[in-house]
């Protein structure tokens, strides 16, 4: 009986050292270059489901595999996040997946932002000269060989909302009052600038210049405005700097409006649903008095503002460039140290297919599971889902 226990550690000890000189192997052959690194080859991003708390992005991670034979000894790692303008927007993370022999292995990413990153980007969006940075980062690791890729993607974003408040058109702006002259203004041009821009706030400084072309004084005794964005209102109020504008005189009468930013998560969802497209609105009214016509004060249209902005932030709508006043450039995927991608996804084949539910399709010689699994964030704003069907 003795003689079986001492054959049977024997034995044991015999197996546990063949696989760890088979383990020292892979990581030595690793090293040295024999065995190639699976890197990131490419990520591609489309949003899906949004409402009005979470937006959900849908992931596809390309992995190469340059090897005869399926990675899965120690499991594979990825890591992947989404920021604009250094605004962490998107986290996720998937452990313990096998790929495939020789090819590209898909991989399915879910995440789900919260909302409520928007009003930070957007703030920096504003303060960055409507300009905004996507940058995708993707993270391969192996836990048996200790080693990491990492590539960037970058991408810009550009909008020209502002663009909207900017006018030289000559425009008549009449009253329907018996007294009133036609017109009884001249509004000559129109402009707007970024003003201050707070966590509650983005102002917008605006100027209209009037001319008066009737032989008497009109006066404005205020300046009302509304904002809307995919009918979603933005923000609305009134000033009330009086000016009188004299026969024959052109004078500048200046107004500062406000979006709120507690809105922007509102809007957001409806610009995504609109397959990323915001119709703007804006309309300035204003309390003219007549008096001097022999009529009363009252309220006119002074200008209506509309303008469409269309954003592709992941650059895969159709047509590519984007349209109307947002433009957009798509970066260049820049590996860093280790890669052994061109930034350039194939088009996978064979057994490198990955199955909907995200589990890699196994070869002849192995069975791969993976499971989805969490990758917690240091401020819990996101979570991850399973991989979506």
């Amino acid at each position: 009986m003795l003689g079986g226990n001492l054959v049977a550690a024997s034995t044991l000890k015999a197996v546990v050292a063949v696989l760890g000189v088979v383990t020292l192997s892979l990581g030595g052959a690793w090293a040295v270059g024999i065995i190639g690194a699976p890197s990131v080859a490419g990520v591609d991003n489309a949003f899906g489901p949004v409402n009005e708390s979470t937006t959900t992005i849908e992931s596809e991670i390309v992995v190469n595999n340059p090897n005869p034979f399926g990675v899965q000894l120690g499991g594979l790692t990825i890591d992947y996040a989404v920021e604009m303008n250094d605004v962490r927007m998107a986290t996720g993370g998937r452990e313990g997946l096998g790929v495939n022999a020789s090819g590209n292995s898909s991989i399915p990413l879910t995440t789900r932002m919260n909302n409520d990153r928007i009003p930070p980007w957007w703030i920096s969006h504003v303060e960055n000269g409507e300009n905004t940075t996507l940058t995708v980062d993707a993270s391969i690791h192996s836990d048996l060989l200790g080693r990491e890729f990492n590539p960037q993607i970058e991408r810009s974003v550009e909008t020209n909302l502002i663009g909207g408040f900017n006018s030289e058109e000559d425009r008549p702006i009449e009253v329907d009052e018996p007294v009133a002259p036609d017109p009884v203004l001249w509004l000559n041009s129109t402009s707007g600038q970024w003003g201050d821009v707070s966590n509650e706030t983005t102002e917008i400084d605006t100027a209209f210049e009037l001319y008066n072309p009737n032989p008497t004084p009109v006066a404005i005794s205020e300046i009302g405005y509304e904002i809307r964005m995919n009918n979603v209102t933005m923000g609305e109020g009134t000033t009330e700097k009086g000016v009188a504008i004299a026969p024959g005189e052109l004078e500048t009468v200046r107004a500062t409006t406000a979006i709120r930013n507690q809105n922007l998560d509102e809007w957001w969802v409806t610009h995504l649903q609109n397959e990323q497209t915001t119709q703007l609105e804006v309309t300035f009214y204003a309390r003219v008095d007549l008096s001097s016509f022999g009529g009363d004060t009252v309220r006119i249209r002074l200008d209506s503002i509309e303008r469409t902005i269309e954003t592709d932030i992941f650059g895969n709508k159709a047509g590519g460039n984007g349209a109307g006043d947002g433009s957009e450039s798509a970066g260049t995927p820049t590996p860093t140290d280790g890669s052994e991608s061109d930034g350039t996804a194939t088009p996978t084949a064979g057994d490198g297919t990955a199955t909907p539910d995200g589990t890699s399709t196994p070869g002849d010689d192995e069975t791969a599971t993976p499971t989805p699994t969490p990758t917690p964030t240091d401020d819990g704003i996101l979570s991850v889902a399973g991989p979506a069907v």
